[in-house]
């Protein structure tokens, strides 16, 4: 018996932007009535090839067929005509409008969108309510009730369990079941590989932008995904690990800076205790939506915690806003510069501006002695001051060496960096590491996440891994290879090591 034709083909699709190559030569085949996992690493190019099937983005070559007809998908009305309709990682909800206000700008039909709700078990959720009222497995099973009300051949699901609850996730798989009955299909973006080995007829792996296989994950294909999306190690990350001075971790001389206990935040955030000692870099480890980002923003002062404790040098503290966490020198170098630089102003200005805010309480500075710290700051991490009129001219490697020379200017105890190299090149990535080890031996504590897993061996003296809002694994970062952390952060932890 002959296979069916596919519903959806893709063939050597391609995007770049500039010099990044998001996608390189990404080829797809969903058989009608399938479910579809893709899988890869962090910056695989999933997120992109959804984005190019539903308009978001055009291509720069390759082909997309449906149905057996080439389509060119220049918009997400086209995309939606073709048949295919997303639901994206983050809500596609306007915070400050009701659901029904959302639903009636995307012209989606009401009584569809309370039929499917109620197939997923939410009935209840107010039409009148504003977007922003609404927990987050709220608004992503809004989203996928929207997406299913178009009644799209191919339904795109990018990260749709990661904020829901065992239960919830259940009846989503129930509903997308059904689909099977009806020749349609789902491509479906996971980092849980159990629940693609349970739910998923087939899985394409991307790696650096190309296919690199297909696996039917039913029969045994979970490890041969995880080689596939981990590919040959990279010979510098080796020698870089095997060259690495070492640490004092565990040094009985390093007092604990930072204690967590029992952190609890929203859904996300589940049970995380840890410590971070005077001279040691602790990295975090976790695949998208598995409690990182949640766990940065309560050290930071960002949000409040719901339960658990956190500890600055042996002091319970409660932080109520940002200032409160810095005072208590606690400090976030986040991964969207952006989020941390006044664009407008001048390189100098932004580095010295933790100094200024202290003048309400410590007084008048010294301007002899600003300018010497911030050009000590400057020289230090060797930024490039040429366009230093508005940081905003600078690149993004220098504009994140800016949000890391205030906090060398300003002095603290312990450092919050939240993928601090995502998007720089790698010798700045280099310098970023190389001075988080230098802060170190200084007596400063780091926790450091970064999506990129091979990285943790460059900077980190151990390992904590995040799956689920919890901590699942503890591990010294000289055996922490790519592999052992991959697994771990899909939820397939060895035992732990210490």
């Amino acid at each position: 018996m002959s296979e069916p034709s596919p519903l959806l083909e893709v063939s050597g699709l391609s995007k770049r932007f500039g010099a990044v190559v998001a996608l390189r030569s990404a080829n797809l085949s969903v058989r009608p009535g399938e479910i579809h996992a893709l899988m890869g690493a962090n910056g695989a190019g999933k997120s992109t090839l959804v984005k190019v099937l539903t308009g978001v983005l055009r291509p720069d070559g390759g082909t997309i067929t449906v149905r057996g007809q080439v389509r060119a998908i220049v918009s997400p009305a086209e995309a939606r005509r073709a048949g295919l309709m997303p639901v994206y990682q983050d809500p596609a909800l306007i915070p400050d409008l009701t659901v029904l206000q959302n639903l009636r700008l995307t012209a989606t039909r009401v009584d569809a969108v309370r039929h499917w709700l109620s197939e997923l078990g939410m009935s209840g959720i107010d039409f009148g309510a504003q977007a922003r009222e609404l927990p987050a497995p709220s608004l992503r099973l809004l989203d996928l009730a929207r997406a299913l009300a178009a009644e799209p051949d191919v339904l795109l699901l990018d990260e749709i369990t990661a904020a829901l609850p065992a239960d919830l996730t259940e009846r989503v798989f129930e509903v997308i079941g059904r689909r099977r009955e009806q020749a349609r299909s789902v491509i479906f973006i996971s980092h849980r590989l159990a629940e693609v080995s349970i739910f998923c007829d087939r899985a394409t792996v991307l790696r650096d932008g190309e296919t690199v296989g297909v696996v039917e994950p039913a029969r045994g294909g979970d490890a041969r995904i995880v080689d596939l999306m981990l590919g040959p190690v990279a010979a510098d990350v080796v020698q870089a690990e095997a060259q690495r001075a070492p640490t004092n971790a565990g040094s009985a001389a390093g007092h604990v800076r930072l204690e967590v206990r029992s952190l609890r935040a929203g859904n996300m955030l589940q049970d995380v205790s840890f410590s971070v000692r005077s001279g040691e870099v602790l990295g975090i480890a976790a695949l998208e939506g598995q409690g990182q980002r949640e766990l940065f923003d309560c050290l930071a002062g960002v949000r409040r915690p719901d339960g658990g404790q956190i500890l600055a040098e042996g002091r319970v503290t409660a932080f109520r806003h940002p200032y409160d966490a810095i005072r208590a020198g606690l400090v976030l170098v986040p991964a969207d510069r952006m989020q941390a630089l006044l664009r407008q102003r001048s390189v100098r200005e932004n580095i010295a501006l933790p100094l200024v805010s202290r003048i309400a309480r410590w007084g008048l500075i010294n301007p002899r002695a600003e300018r010497r710290r911030v050009n000590q700051a400057i020289h230090r991490l060797q930024i490039d001051t040429r366009a230093q009129s508005q940081v905003r001219r600078l690149s993004g490697g220098n504009q994140q060496k800016v949000s890391i020379a205030r906090w060398l200017a300003a002095g603290f105890q312990t450092l919050l960096c939240f993928d601090p190299t995502r998007g720089i090149d790698i010798g700045t990535k280099r310098q970023i590491y190389l001075l988080v080890r230098e802060l170190a031996a200084a007596g400063s504590a780091i926790l450091l996440f970064t999506s990129e897993l091979a990285e943790i061996p460059l900077a980190c003296d151990r390992v904590i891994v995040l799956f689920g809002g919890r901590v699942v694994q503890v591990l010294p970062a000289r055996i922490a290879d790519e592999s052992t952390l991959l697994r771990a952060a899909h939820g397939l932890a060895a035992e732990a090591a210490s």
